[in-house]
């Protein structure tokens, strides 16, 4: 099966991690990030296709998305549906 989206993804994937990124780094240019664990306290995870993440919010079932950076691993950007 092909995936019509993964030449940008992955191309996004290259662009995210060709910066290290330190949180305050990401907090200025996306807002709110997570590491690891604060993710999995504020959202259900429902999917994957890098760099994107599906998620649930816990405080109030909104679903959308969230990216991430490989290394150090933190998520920012959520995008609800």
């Amino acid at each position: 099966m092909s995936d019509p989206t993964e030449t940008t993804r992955r191309e996004m994937v290259t662009q995210i991690n060709a910066i290290e990124g330190s949180r305050e780094y990401l907090e200025a240019k996306h807002g709110e990030v997570w590491d690891t664990t604060e993710l999995q306290e504020q959202f259900e995870v429902t999917g994957f296709m890098a760099p994107f993440v599906g998620v649930r919010r816990r405080c109030d079932n909104v679903r959308g998305s969230v990216m991430f950076q490989a290394s150090p691993r933190y998520y920012f950007g959520f995008s609800p549906e």
